[in-house]
């Protein structure tokens, strides 16, 4: 028995669909190649022919699934901005509107761990910004201006609150980023520890910048002895 389709709708046949999860996987692929060449190499130092060997492809069948050299980067920084926005308001969302030390201790938890996880695209984004063209140039710095405004309200909020004590919530902000952006350039998997461990540290490391008192729970004050080492006792 055969079974005629609804009237009006329109069926992928099996070949188109695995063509088109060949072209988005292809795609997939192109990035990764680009990320790993401009982060070890620079944007300048990249060329398409360099991207299309390390993919196994012809350079020319590059432009059947990217424009231009300029659009992956584009891509990659954009993506990066968004990305690190979503994590920061995904991390203060754990917190309370009185809990400015916990919301604070998250955001730089979070602000460690995709830094810790995306070292190539976080060399990138530090190093080719003269790279990008206009209007894009101009795009990312306001993502990046948005990423540092986040930060230095939530401090200025703890100022305010009488919880963080520093002369310049703008200077702190700097300060605090830049720690986080340190780790893409010496963590490894590897190492003697873990990035989870690495992120706690650094988000107790940002309260003591800034002068806050340890972080208290309902039961007392948070305690950090893992793998034996004393971070704080319970009251």
């Amino acid at each position: 028995m055969t079974h005629s389709q609804p009237a009006g709708k329109k069926v992928l046949s099996s070949k188109k669909s695995v063509d088109a999860k060949e072209w988005l996987g292809r795609k997939g692929e192109i990035r990764e190649a680009a990320l790993t060449l401009f982060a070890e190499r620079g944007y300048h130092g990249t060329g398409m022919e360099d991207i299309a060997a390390l993919v196994g492809i012809r350079a020319s069948s590059l432009y059947n699934h990217v424009e231009s050299k300029q659009d992956l980067l584009v891509d990659i920084m954009v993506t990066t901005m968004r990305d690190l926005l979503i994590s920061f308001d995904e991390a203060i969302a754990t917190a309370g509107p009185a809990e400015t030390r916990r919301a604070l201790r998250m955001a730089m938890e979070a602000h460690v761990r995709y830094h810790g996880t995306h070292k190539r695209d976080a060399r990138i984004g530090n190093r080719e910004i003269p790279s990008l063209e206009e209007p894009h140039q101009g795009d990312v710095r306001q993502l990046r201006r948005r990423y540092a405004r986040k930060w230095q309200a939530l401090i200025q909020t703890g100022i305010s609150q009488g919880v963080f004590i520093t002369p310049s919530a703008q200077l702190s902000t700097y300060a605090l980023l830049e720690m986080g952006i340190g780790v893409s350039q010496w963590f490894h998997e590897e190492g003697p520890l873990g990035l989870n461990e690495i992120a706690e540290h650094y988000g107790m490391m940002a309260l003591r910048q800034l002068n806050a008192g340890p972080e208290r729970t309902k039961g007392g004050i948070r305690q950090n002895t893992k793998n034996g080492v004393d971070r704080g006792a319970a009251i």
